[in-house]
């Protein structure tokens, strides 16, 4: 990682604390930022290792907060841990893995939707909605943290129909997929976001409605116009590849 990338919090020492005046848990939150913005804009290549030790010399603080920052990217998805070597960023998904994961979405989602429509509590409605709220605030933020924290914000958004279908197999099979982290993990586009936001709000107000049909099909509607949409960027990609290869 470069040093561009870190926050400036120190000259690169490792602390034996937070900064004055910043608790344990802020610094974690500062730190799982400057890696999520590093990890979206590619800064942290796909596959490469980081250690807790490197990251607390890079970023100028102790090791606690680096590890509860890579304990949460854990828990999304961002990152995978090595048994005595660290962590290790996921690699880019094949287009293969994304067609996979498409169709299993097709699968499973619009079902999850449609029971949503029948079980979810108006708590879980009201949830969904704040949900939409704070995705149309980071739509318009700008940078790559912002675009990571969009995403998470989307796999939330889904895992919350799912839980509120009250099917946890469901549940469970689409979070080990972490599918939004791979797909926002593939490029920038913030046409993906906006795009996103509308097809969202039908979905939530077909569960608000309590409209199963409509629920399951604003769902698959979505899916897919999602699908072609990174689908475009997988082309893109193997567009620059053969440039590459002809110059």
């Amino acid at each position: 990682m470069d040093d561009e990338a870190t926050p400036g919090w120190g000259n690169g020492a490792t602390t034996g604390g937070p900064p004055p005046g910043r608790s344990r848990g802020r610094l974690a939150d500062e730190v799982y930022d400057t890696l999520l913005g590093q990890l979206m804009s590619l800064r942290i290549e796909p596959g490469s290792r980081v250690t807790i030790d490197v990251l607390a010399r890079e970023l100028g603080v102790s090791q606690t907060p680096i590890r509860d920052a890579l304990n949460r990217m854990e828990a999304e998805g961002l990152v995978v841990r090595v048994p005595h070597a660290g962590y290790r960023i996921p690699p880019q998904i094949t287009r293969q893995r994304f067609e996979d994961m498409l169709e299993i979405r097709l699968l499973l989602e619009p079902a999850a939707a449609r029971r949503s429509a029948e079980r979810a509590t108006p708590q879980q409605v009201a949830g969904l909605r704040r949900m939409l709220e704070e995705m149309a605030e980071l739509e318009r933020g700008e940078g790559p943290m912002a675009y990571g924290a969009f995403g998470l914000r989307d796999a939330a958004f889904h895992d919350l129909i799912a839980l509120s279908a009250e099917n946890q197999v469901i549940r469970e099979a689409l979070a080990r997929l972490h599918t939004h982290v791979h797909l926002f993990r593939l490029h920038r586009d913030f046409q993906v976001t906006h795009l996103a936001m509308a097809e969202h709000d039908a979905i939530v107000a077909a569960v608000a409605a309590r409209d199963p049909d409509a629920a399951a099909y604003a769902m698959r509607r979505h899916i897919l116009r999602s699908g072609d949409r990174f689908r475009r960027l997988f082309d893109g990609i193997k567009d620059v590849d053969a440039m590459a290869v002809e110059a």
